[in-house]
């Protein structure tokens, strides 16, 4: 097997924003942001929704204000009297 054909493993973090939940792995992704866990350096990514967060996995629903959308969409395509 050819070393240069593979990319290098690397530690990876994870990081939930709304949640603050780290998920510590390996990947061969990197990032300019670095972090020290238990002496050893990760590279750091934030992310805005993951498994902690997401209401497919936690069975949470979450309200959106549709009502805008809505209004927006009647007045856009309403037939105009002339």
């Amino acid at each position: 097997m050819k070393k240069q054909g593979h990319p290098e493993l690397r530690p990876t973090c994870f990081q939930d924003v709304s949640t603050g939940k780290k998920f510590l792995t390996v990947s061969t992704m990197k990032s300019k942001r670095k972090e020290t866990i238990d002496g050893v350096e990760y590279e750091l990514f934030v992310r805005d929704i993951t498994s902690d967060s997401h209401p497919a996995y936690t069975g949470q629903k979450r309200f959106v204000d549709t009502a805008g959308r809505v209004e927006k969409f009647q007045s856009k395509f309403s037939r105009r009297k002339r």
